[in-house]
């Protein structure tokens, strides 16, 4: 049998803790699968005097992480610390450069020094693994980098942040408002003390921005990505939305377009009959668009100790699989530096589908004067619902608009005209309508 595989672990927080655990409680099966065994023979953290729930004694112990990557006596360095820069990233780099293999679930690490990193992954004939830092528990990376070969990818996109999904499902199902679920999100350890990094989107862009890289072969630019978050949906649009035969969802989504590559994070209706509508809770769902399979869809729990870790284990385990001399495929599907520049579409230009509601003055020649500006930017309604604003608002109403496919420019022209014309009693909202099978 091959000598045992030494790994070492920074960052013992909730998913640190569970990669240690699932090591050590499938230590038998793991040294099965793999023809050697899985050692952790070295760990890092803040505190070690703080109560994991899994003993490390047998690990030696390093107060900093970096003197870890280069001195322990290690084949396998996992960063578990998160954040862009700082110990995580000095960790990595350091790791890598000392020529051991690293794995991590950092999305934001990746998003901001991914090809980077992966350049030197590279000239060190190392592996750069990093299945858990998008969806969690799916098996997404090792599907677009391994599985899909030959195939030319159209279109990625998915649900990939689940404190997001939680809350938009919780909206539906229970009439709540965004503020109650956010906070009950908060309770049940969804969603953080500061929630902004997922209700805006941040989150869903560096995984998106990932994703990107390995469909397109670009480098990753998770600074230009169109991004709105969802902290304006309202009960409004969650009732209108299933009124249409909406469900809505905060997407990430990339596509090929004739001006470049689209990346865009925002709030999308899909018709409730599509199989991503039926994706709740936390759970994440990735959808890959393809010239040869088809539509491939990949479901699954998004996040959390256990499915993290699995996802982080399965990486160890395929280094634990490898043997010297053995020729690793490129970090993001293409070497490093063959990954294209990033050329970004024009958001103003993307054609599609659009929800509109706008809340309006309940006077004479408000409604022509709406249609007039639709006609004016050559925008085809596909359906137009008026009704009252609400039991204490008389003197205004409701208007919701459906769009045929147009592009955001026109819809963003006519919507603010019609702010202009003072039509309007509040923000308008517009919410993209997405094609999903």
């Amino acid at each position: 049998m091959a000598e045992a595989l030494r790994v070492g672990i920074a960052g013992l927080g909730t998913v640190g803790a569970s990669v240690a655990r699932v090591l050590r409680d499938k230590a038998a099966e793991l040294t099965r699968q793999c023809g050697r065994e899985v050692v952790v023979s070295a760990v890092s953290a803040r505190d070690p005097k703080r109560d994991r729930g899994v003993d490390l004694g047998a690990a030696k112990w390093f107060d900093d992480p970096v003197r870890m990557a280069q001195t322990a006596e290690i084949d396998v360095f996992v960063e578990l610390i998160g954040g862009d820069e700082g110990p995580s990233h000095s960790s990595v780099k350091a790791a890598l450069e000392a020529g051991r293999h690293v794995v991590t679930a950092n999305k934001a690490l990746l998003a901001k020094h991914g090809v980077a990193l992966a350049e030197t992954a590279e000239n060190k004939g190392v592996l750069l693994n990093y299945e858990a830092a998008v969806a969690g528990g799916i098996p997404v990376i090792k599907t677009m980098r391994e599985a899909m070969a030959g195939n030319s990818v159209t279109r990625v996109f998915g649900i990939l942040n689940g404190t997001c999904n939680y809350i938009l499902t919780r909206m539906e199902a229970e009439g709540l408002s965004f503020d109650d679920c956010l906070k009950d999100a908060q309770r049940l350890g969804y969603a953080e003390a500061d929630p902004t990094f997922d209700i805006e989107g941040h989150d869903t862009a560096h995984k998106l921005s990932i994703l990107t890289s390995l469909a397109f072969g670009t480098r990753i630019a998770a600074n230009d990505i169109y991004m709105e978050g969802i902290s304006n949906i309202s009960q409004a649009d969650i009732r209108a939305a299933g009124d249409l035969g909406y469900r809505i969802k905060l997407l990430g989504v990339a596509q090929r377009t004739e001006s470049g590559i689209e990346q865009r994070v925002h709030p999308t209706m899909v018709p409730t009959a599509s199989v991503i509508a039926q994706v709740h809770g936390v759970t994440n769902a990735v959808a890959i668009e393809t010239d040869i399979l088809g539509e491939l869809l990949l479901s699954g729990p998004g996040a959390g100790g256990n499915a993290t870790a699995s996802a982080v284990v399965g990486d160890i385990a395929d280094i634990a699989k490898s043997r010297p001399g053995f020729q690793h495929g490129p970090v993001f599907g293409l070497p490093a530096k063959e990954l294209r520049p990033y050329k970004k579409a024009q958001m103003r230009s993307h054609a599609g589908g659009y929800f509109i509601r706008l809340t309006v003055h309940d006077r004479i020649g408000v409604f022509a004067a709406i249609a007039k500006r639709m006609a004016d930017n050559e925008i085809s309604l596909e359906s137009i619902v008026q009704h009252a604003a609400g039991p204490d608002t008389a003197l205004q109403k409701t208007v919701i608009l459906v769009t045929h496919e147009t592009t955001e420019a026109a819809v963003r022209k006519a919507v603010d005209g019609i702010t202009r014309d003072d039509h309007l009693t509040d923000k308008p909202q517009v919410i993209r309508i997405e094609r999903a099978e």
